[in-house]
């Protein structure tokens, strides 16, 4: 009698947990099927940087040539669009979806498909055209607007969640499977869009992030998306090395931060008056980064990043290594501050490995050392999101030996980066694109 009085609110229950289940992991392949052909327009990225003498380790063709030059060209388009009939889709996608996180009722225009459509669009193009831009912020975007499109399309949809939460859940699946890094998504979310680590809210995301990251694994995502590096470094090494590269590498992606947020401002007046006129200066001036540079500048930075793991040196430019590293401090200034949407991962992880291997080899020391160690002070200092920079460099390097390295240099170069910059770069980009509607 008693057993027969259980077993039907035991059944609900069971049936209830299994249709969460089920749609978590709907819902993570979807947001990762969206973001697939996101990660092949990188991969074609990466292929079309080999033509370029850093990479190739020959001269200029005609075709590197073309590539080089195609900003100048392709800017001016893109902002002029930005300017006029897709201005929706102009910025990364990050303070977009931070909006809609504060305020449900922007999430319906913000997240709507045509602004999203026209970001990645727009993206597309510019990381065809070669610019230093990451790909964070579409990825962040998409994931977001699909899950906020499937509750608007059938409410009943985890309907346990609020929408706040299932756009974040999106938005951190978008990540997952934009990087193949389901950790990685779940961490951002909570560290940066929730500020929480709510187990209401990380468990719902473990299953959403992994289910994003499978399909994206699928797609042809590596699961270590740099390379392995070399032999590990003892513990006592990584711990002396990481003072100095994490201070020294927080500062560096702190101005880095500090100064696409200055660019950003002072372009943000004038891009909507005068799309054509910046577009084409700024388009020249990241043709010439590339043409001078042998095209180190270019593309996101993953392609640099390997080719420092493989070879275990900055790549032969006529700039040398400090005239790479500018360089990829400077391209993704100007592109990112023209609102391109893009991404500030892949750049600072660059700029950090570039200087980590510089430094580390000026003295005689482990240059795989100083890439893991610099990739993860550049990223730490330019987000101040310490915790996430742990997760993506072990994932992207695929050494977790190195940890205790990361750990102190993440946490120096993010109380580094509040040196020169006094809250962190999303929040602070999300400031400036609200400051106009005011």
């Amino acid at each position: 009698m008693e057993t027969d009085r259980l077993l039907p609110p035991l059944l609900n229950q069971g049936q209830a947990l299994a249709r969460k289940l089920l749609q978590l992991a709907l819902l993570g392949l979807a947001v990762g099927a969206a973001c697939w052909p996101l990660n092949l327009i990188d991969g074609l990225q990466s292929q079309w940087l080999g033509l370029l003498p850093a990479f190739s380790g020959q001269g200029w063709t005609t075709a590197g040539l073309l590539l080089a030059a195609s900003p100048l060209l392709v800017l001016p388009l893109l902002l002029w669009l930005q300017a006029d009939r897709w201005h929706n889709g102009a910025g990364s996608g990050i303070p977009q979806t931070m909006a809609s996180l504060e305020n449900a009722a922007e999430a319906h225009g913000l997240m709507a498909p045509g602004p999203t459509l026209q970001r990645l669009a727009l993206w597309s193009a510019a990381t065809l055209a070669l610019m230093p831009l990451g790909r964070e912020g579409p990825v962040v975007h998409v994931g977001a607007a699909v899950a906020h499109g499937l509750r608007r399309r059938w409410p009943a949809l985890l309907k346990d969640l609020q929408p706040p939460d299932l756009i974040a859940l999106g938005a951190g699946a978008g990540l997952a499977g934009g990087f193949n890094t389901p950790l990685m998504g779940v961490v951002f979310m909570a560290e940066e869009l929730t500020h929480s680590f709510q187990l209401q809210l990380i468990w719902p995301a473990l299953l959403v992030c992994s289910s994003a990251a499978a399909l994206s694994h699928l797609g042809g995502e590596p699961m270590f998306g740099l390379g392995l590096l070399g032999g590990p470094a003892f513990e006592s090494d990584q711990l002396a090395w990481a003072v100095p590269v994490g201070l020294l590498g927080g500062l560096l992606g702190g101005s880095f931060s500090r100064l696409l947020l200055l660019v950003s401002a002072r372009l943000l007046p004038h891009l909507r008056r005068r799309p054509l006129r910046l577009g084409l200066g700024l388009g020249g001036l990241l043709a010439a980064l590339a043409l001078v540079s042998g095209g180190s500048s270019g593309g996101d930075g993953e392609r640099l990043m390997s080719q420092l793991i493989e070879a275990t040196g900055v790549p032969f430019t006529p700039l040398g290594g400090l005239g790479v590293l500018l360089a990829r401090l400077v391209g993704p200034v100007l592109a990112l501050g023209a609102g391109i949407p893009g991404g500030l991962i892949d750049p600072a992880f660059s700029l950090g490995a570039v200087f980590g291997v510089g430094l580390l080899q000026l003295f005689g020391a482990d240059a795989h050392l100083g890439l893991a160690l610099g990739m993860a002070a550049g990223l730490a200092g330019a987000t101040q999101l310490p915790v996430m920079t742990i997760v993506f460099a072990m994932r992207l390097a695929g050494d977790q030996q190195l940890l205790p390295g990361l750990l102190l240099a993440a946490a120096l170069a993010a109380y580094a980066s509040r040196l020169v910059l006094d809250r962190p770069i999303y929040h602070a980009l999300a400031e400036l694109q609200r400051a106009p509607r005011r």
